[in-house]
């Protein structure tokens, strides 16, 4: 079945009365969308800020008519409207349509990702199946393929390794693959414990070999090896947590970092840790490095 989207041109203080006023007039979703590429960097707790210029998206049913609709909205906000436009577009199974755009990825020289319904292209390779599910985390985005592609370049056999901030349980089960042991995984989402837990079972990993926790019932114990794909603002918060969680010689990989970030976070663990230089990709880097202090043996 078609649908007849609505789409206008607001500010954002427009935002809230046009998405009550479109609801009203039974609209069956509202989206709002970026109009210029404009970043939100991190927001407050508990705030949902909005692009300088916004678009906004209403769905209808294809039975409506947009320009009694339209009529309808004028009248509600006493006769204008900002910059508008209507179209129908086609229904889709917008999870097969998300499932077709995911297909496997290399990360460096031995790792694949490769999602749970596809064939390992190369099948004697490191092969991490995964479905995401309701978690963050496929190897698409740059800060999980920085991530990746550090972990790829590591020894990791027989390293303790944590991963904090799991979302699908991509980096830790990733380590694993490529010879880490134990490893933990840490999330605020019990959605992506769940997340982790799954796809590691996927992987034939053992449950004993990967524990996983919400962040106060972890353990606070030394690691071999830390990742963090998180984002800039919380990973400064932590600086002190994440450093302690690294054993003296140790090594650090954090990711979640905007170009603009970078200098702010490398300041916040500069003291701790033989930083490697920064690696960029698309706009977002990855700061690695060594903990200071005795090698481990």
């Amino acid at each position: 079945m078609p649908w007849l989207q609505i789409r206008l041109a607001i500010t954002p203080d427009q935002a809230e009365e046009l998405e009550d006023q479109l609801l009203a007039l039974g609209a069956v979703s509202v989206t709002f969308m970026d109009a210029e590429d404009q970043p939100i960097f991190e927001p407050d707790l508990g705030t949902t800020p909005l692009w300088r210029n916004t678009h906004i998206l209403a769905l209808f049913e294809a039975d409506q008519h947009a320009e009694a609709l339209l009529a309808q909205l004028r009248a509600l906000r006493h006769g204008t409207l900002p910059e508008h436009a209507h179209e129908l577009i086609a229904d889709q199974d917008w999870e097969r349509s998300w499932m077709a755009d995911f297909n496997p990825l290399r990360f460096g020289q031995r790792l694949w990702i490769v999602p749970s319904w596809h064939s390992a292209p190369e099948p004697e390779a490191v092969n991490l199946l995964l479905d995401p599910g309701l978690a963050f985390g496929t190897g698409t985005h740059p800060t999980t393929a920085l991530c990746l592609e550090w972990l790829d370049g590591q020894p990791l056999d027989n390293c303790s390794l944590i991963d904090f901030g799991c979302g699908s349980g991509i980096l830790a089960i990733a380590a694993l693959l490529l010879g880490a042991s134990p490893a933990t995984g840490t999330d605020i989402d019990p959605q992506a414990l769940e997340a982790s837990r799954d796809n590691a079972r996927r992987n034939q990993i053992a449950d004993a070999d990967l524990a996983l926790y919400l962040p106060a019932d972890m353990p606070q114990v030394p690691a071999d090896v830390v990742v963090a794909n998180i984002l800039a603002g919380p990973l400064v918060e932590l600086s002190a947590q994440l450093t302690q969680l690294v054993k003296p010689g140790g090594r650090l990989a954090l990711s979640g970092i905007l170009r603009e970030q970078a200098d702010e976070v490398v300041a916040a663990y500069a003291g701790a840790f033989d930083l490697d230089p920064v690696a960029e990709r698309d706009g977002w880097v990855r700061i690695s490095g060594r903990r200071l202090g005795a090698a481990r043996g």
